[in-house]
């Protein structure tokens, strides 16, 4: 089976801060690095960890060559990764000294997809391949319905939340997964994480949902009930690609065969080990560090 990520490709500038700038404020840092990075990338890099079938489409200026040759380097086929003369996504972000991040995003190319070029992605992959979306690239409602159209099954990660997702055709989807900002915001009410992941159920029947809550764990609600995974703790070093390994591993624990149960268990393993690395896909395991037991 198939994982196709069309997703964003950005370059990472992570400043080392004692805290969050606030307004008015200049702030030292105590060291900038220039990493690879963008939610598409990193959870096409995820997936490709886990040992999965994994290909990247999308867009990226020359300056971004090298996030190509990166993902690449994970055996991630980039042959639907556009170059062109334009500049790349950007994000800088602040990790503060309570490992704890912010960041802000320049879209660059990763807004310039056109429908073309989604059609002749798509045609390359078929009924029952998988395609994995987030909220950092254009026409997205349009790829959902192209990708629905072959019958393929959509993973989609509603981040960054904004005002646009509830006008995508949302009940193409067949895994939805959020984060408690991104639930609560999708559901349109707050309360309990039970109670957030209970009315997108309603909203949404018939898909499988998962929000992760940080260091309070997943909540899954699907074909398989409702079900809560603890987080597996580990020392937190860099939370930046915390989300994206989880999704990057339960996907790949789901086409091991495996249940929903142990699939949270994995992404939470995965997700755990990834906090306590700096970096973005850097920090993600590899398939070896995480299946290594029963649940």
């Amino acid at each position: 089976m198939r994982i196709l990520c069309y997703g964003s490709l950005n370059i990472d500038m992570v400043f080392k801060v004692p805290h969050f700038v606030e307004a008015g404020e200049t702030l030292s840092s105590s060291s900038m690095t220039r990493s690879a990075g963008g939610k598409g990338a990193n959870q096409a890099a995820a997936l490709a960890k886990a040992g999965c079938e994994t290909y990247m489409a999308g867009k990226v200026g020359r300056d971004g060559r090298f996030l190509v040759d990166i993902l690449e380097g994970f055996s991630v086929d980039c042959a639907n990764v556009l170059v062109t003369d334009n500049p790349s996504g950007q994000a800088i972000i602040q990790l503060s000294d309570s490992n704890q991040n912010a960041i802000i995003l320049l879209p660059g190319e990763n807004r310039n997809i056109a429908r073309e070029e989604i059609d002749s992605v798509l045609a390359k992959f078929s009924a029952g391949d998988w395609i994995v979306l987030q909220n950092e690239i254009n026409l997205i409602g349009y790829i959902m319905e192209k990708a629905a159209e072959k019958g393929m099954r959509i993973c989609f990660n509603p981040a960054p939340f904004d005002d646009t997702i509830s006008s995508l055709p949302l009940s193409l989807v067949d895994l939805l997964i959020v984060n408690e900002i991104e639930g609560a915001g999708l559901a349109g009410c707050k309360g309990s994480y039970e109670e957030i992941i209970g009315k997108l159920s309603e909203l949404y029947p018939g898909q499988e949902i998962i929000m992760t809550a940080g260091s309070k764990g997943a909540y899954y609600r699907g074909r398989e009930g409702f079900i809560y995974q603890p987080i597996i703790d580990y020392p937190v070093v860099d939370t930046t690609a915390a989300g994206d390994t989880f999704i990057g591993y339960y996907l790949a624990s789901c086409i091991r065969g495996l249940s929903v149960k142990e699939s949270l268990y994995y992404a939470s393993k995965a997700s755990g080990i990834a906090v306590s690395r700096p970096g973005a896909m850097q920090s993600v395991p590899v398939k070896d560090e995480i299946f290594t037991e029963e649940v």
